[in-house]
């Protein structure tokens, strides 16, 4: 898929990162696909859940969805926040040493492999673990902003333009 690397919707994309990562240049190939992805992503940095969380949640939605590119992105920003290689590491299996953080991976993995059909008892586990009900909602919404992103990546392949990382 050809890369669009001046189309206005990523003018803000580079002011933000700096540069244009070659998803968003892919993605500018489909503006609505792309202004609808820039709306969830910037409206989801307003919610509840920390930075750090949400960059936690990209991690994991790209490792359980085996995508390459995602999986580089996340563990390369992951780095950049300080985040310790071993949590980045554990996050694969739905981990944190962070309570809440484990609560909130861990809910997201049962709202992956149950399609978002989870038991009221999973539910009121990760409530008692201090997630609220606006949380619940922005895990589902940070799932559904990644697998986006995870699945346009095996579409489109971009060339990776970050640091490579071993599954």
């Amino acid at each position: 898929m050809p890369h669009l690397t001046e189309h206005p919707l990523l003018t803000d994309v580079r002011h933000q990162l700096g540069r244009v990562p070659n998803l968003y240049a892919a993605m500018a190939n489909g503006p609505a696909a792309l202004s609808g992805y820039l709306a969830l992503r910037d409206s989801l940095t307003h919610g509840e859940l920390t930075a750090r969380e949400r960059e936690l949640l990209a991690l994991f939605t790209a490792w359980r969805n085996e995508c390459g590119y995602c999986l580089a992105a996340h563990t390369f920003r992951g780095e950049k926040m300080r985040i310790p290689a071993e949590e980045l590491a554990s996050v694969r299996e739905a981990d944190s040493p962070d309570p809440h953080t484990r609560a909130v991976l861990r809910l997201a993995d049962v709202v992956m492999a149950h399609r978002g059909r989870i038991s009221d008892e999973r539910l009121a586990e990760a409530r008692a673990a201090g997630v609220t009900d606006a949380q619940v909602a922005e895990v589902v919404a940070h799932i559904a902003l990644n697998v986006l992103s995870n699945y346009f990546n095996h579409v489109a392949e971009p060339d990776l333009d970050f640091p490579e990382v071993s599954r």
